[in-house]
């Protein structure tokens, strides 16, 4: 490709894939989450469908900061939702949202993505801020440094940084999406490939983070020990799962560990909105490929170096 050439997905394009993620990690069985098959937490699947279609609009619109994606999809959604269906999600989304929209040379959405995190600054997080206070995730607790209660004196990223150590949405922030981009994402075209099917290769996906990485929501809620185990868990089914040649075979067993975390009220929330922004960086870096050197896309997005 030429590299005097800018490229850049259209909002209508951003806003159809992160629906679509969001519709998938619906359909898919993430033992302890929401899905269609299995409610839970005062939450039903329409509540995160119904909030999948305002929020996206939102945050794919074409604006010139990360900060307003993220407070305009909040607020969007609680138009329509009266629980917190989906700020992990936003914070995840918003940045690789305006990553892939960017006018830029550069096709790579990791790179592109590195740019928009570092060019992050106080504005973001003021507007950061006011979202996740409308939005008012449960268990959030207090920080003696940059806590969202009150203004924000540092940029965004900084202020990731500063909780990136008990919040894995955070630490994408700073480690410039390494779980997702690491981890996550070749999983997902292996087992999608494999299966041939994108529902099953989300519910690998969710399986292989939860074994991973300690739930940030389940800590918050319920503590280390509780966490760990539920992980300690997830790597058995994860096993399981991926030995399978037909993975609807291993169902019964997602169904008894489903059953088990919504008895105690644990929601693998973070793993959740990990997972739908694997899906996103997937469809938004192949679209990114396929696009022409002389494709158009919206206005030009504000990015800082």
């Amino acid at each position: 490709m030429n590299a005097t050439h800018e490229i850049g997905l259209t909002s209508g394009t951003v806003c159809n894939i992160i629906r679509d993620a969001c519709i998938t990690d619906i359909r898919a069985f993430k033992p302890g989450n929401v899905s269609a098959a299995s409610p839970g937490h005062g939450m039903q699947a329409d509540d995160f469908i119904t909030s999948a279609s305002a929020m996206a609009r939102e945050i794919a619109a074409p604006v010139p900061d990360v900060g307003e994606r993220i407070l305009r999809a909040v607020e969007a959604t609680r138009t329509v939702v009266p629980v917190n269906t989906n700020l992990g999600i936003i914070l995840l989304c918003a940045p690789l949202a305006h990553a892939a929209a960017a006018r830029m040379a550069e096709r790579c959405l990791r790179v592109r993505l590195r740019a928009v995190l570092i060019g992050l600054d106080v504005y973001d997080a003021e507007l950061a801020y006011r979202a996740i206070r409308l939005a008012a995730p449960g268990g959030l607790g207090r920080s003696d440094r940059h806590d969202i209660a009150h203004s924000p004196s540092v940029a965004l990223r900084e202020a990731m940084h500063e909780a990136s150590g008990r919040d894995r949405i955070a630490y994408q922030y700073v480690s410039d999406f390494e779980d997702i981009f690491e981890t996550a994402l070749p999983a997902l075209r292996e087992s999608e490939a494999r299966w041939g099917s994108r529902d099953w290769a989300a519910v690998y996906v969710y399986l292989i983070m939860l074994a991973g990485f300690v739930d940030s929501l389940i800590v918050r809620k319920h503590g280390m020990d509780v966490a760990a185990d539920v992980s300690r868990q997830a790597a058995d089914l994860k096993l399981l799962l991926g030995r399978a040649d037909d993975p609807a075979r291993e169902l019964p067993a997602l169904e008894a560990f489903d059953r088990q975390l919504k008895a105690k009220s644990i929601n693998p929330g973070t793993t959740a909105d990990l997972t739908v922004a694997t899906l996103v960086a997937m469809d938004l870096e192949d679209s990114l490929e396929k696009l022409s050197p002389a494709s158009r896309a919206g206005p030009r997005q504000r990015m800082s170096s």
